[in-house]
């Protein structure tokens, strides 16, 4: 059970943590860059990295969670996890919200870069 709330509090923290711009780089250079070219650099890495990848496990992780809602999926353990469709649908969940924070981050960094 513990791995199951561990996953669905990193998941959904993964959005939180784009939101507030607070993920992890290498600031061995970017620190020393201006607002604008860090601007730059984020909305290259949101179209490059976020965006495509953010897509593919939502598409993907939609029919997860439904094949796993379709065949009443439960864990093997004796007293494991029954509905299992719960958890698997945090994957499209998260992934969708990171989406919707990268657009507002990459929006964010936009109006630096036009400044």
């Amino acid at each position: 059970m513990e791995w199951h709330l561990f996953s669905a509090m990193f998941l959904l923290g993964i959005s939180y943590t784009l939101q507030k711009d607070a993920h992890v780089r290498v600031d061995v250079f970017y620190a020393k860059f201006s607002p604008q070219r860090q601007a730059l650099i984020n909305l290259i890495g949101f179209a490059i990295f976020i965006l495509p990848i953010s897509l593919l496990i939502a598409y993907d992780g939609i029919d997860f969670a439904y094949s796993a809602y379709a065949i009443n999926e439960q864990s093997d353990a004796p007293g494991g996890l029954t509905h299992r469709f719960i958890i698997k649908s945090i994957i499209p969940i998260s992934f969708i919200l990171v989406i919707i924070s990268g657009i507002l981050f990459a929006k964010n960094n936009y109006e630096v870069l036009k400044q």
